[in-house]
């Protein structure tokens, strides 16, 4: 699904990656662990489009999507949820849902695609059909963060790639978010998750990835991770 080769980023004079290559295969679910300030926001905000790299290749499903603009990135199937709740506060949970859908193709079947989108998104986060007319930012920390990962879910993405989904929450809502997740990959989505609850991510992860100073320093099945979690990132700040 998604191919990384050799990829670097710089903020100014800083290396933030440094010829990073990870392969993510259709219908995982990836961590991306490391610790703060390792590269892993840098990293998804690159494949997503929004820093352009000063080196390498990102391609999904064999498709050179490198240094694209967003938009176009999300039209071919990479979908973003950024750290912290990204909400539209004086629109309604509804308008937001429905904004998601903005780069679905235009077209006769358009607001059926959307309806349906949005529909699928009631029925991953309950909460937001019974909060669909309220101002988004009306609503509870732990509800607008669904409300963040629904969103996008509109789209019905390819790829969907997240960061610290459950940075201040409380810990039933994580739960529950993590349980959304993989029904999310069951059903077929692809996600790359970066994860403070290391144990949370790496509990439902196929796969894990680890950054070290921008660069990988593993690449494989969770199973296969044994000490280097602790050795890197010390206790599990959860």
């Amino acid at each position: 699904m998604l191919e990384v080769r050799g990829l670097s980023a710089r903020y100014g004079a800083v290396a933030a990656l440094r010829d990073v290559s990870l392969d993510v295969r259709a219908g995982e679910l990836v961590a991306l662990i490391g610790a703060n300030g390792a590269g892993k926001s840098t990293l998804l905000r690159t494949i997503a489009g929004l820093m352009t790299p000063t080196a390498g290749r990102v391609a999904l499903e064999g498709r050179d999507v490198t240094g694209q603009p967003p938009e176009a990135i999300l039209r071919a199937g990479i979908a973003l949820v950024p750290e912290r709740r990204r909400v539209f506060a004086d629109l309604t949970v509804l308008d937001n849902l429905e904004l998601g859908g903005y780069a679905l193709p235009r077209g006769g079947d358009f607001r059926r695609r959307l309806d349906a989108g949005v529909d699928e998104a009631y029925r991953l986060f309950p909460v937001l059909h019974r909060r669909r007319e309220q101002l988004a930012g009306t609503l509870s920390g732990g509800e607008q963060r669904m409300l963040s990962l629904a969103r996008v879910l509109v789209e019905k993405p390819k790829l969907l790639i997240a960061d610290e989904l459950s940075l201040g929450l409380a810990p039933i809502i994580v739960d529950e978010v993590y349980r959304t997740l993989e029904t999310i990959r069951d059903a077929g989505t692809t996600l790359l998750l970066v994860e403070q609850h290391v144990h949370h991510a790496l509990a439902i992860a196929d796969d894990a990835i680890v950054l070290v100073k921008g660069e990988v320093a593993y690449s494989g099945p969770v199973s296969e991770l044994g000490d280097l979690q602790a050795r890197v990132l010390g206790a599990d700040p959860s």
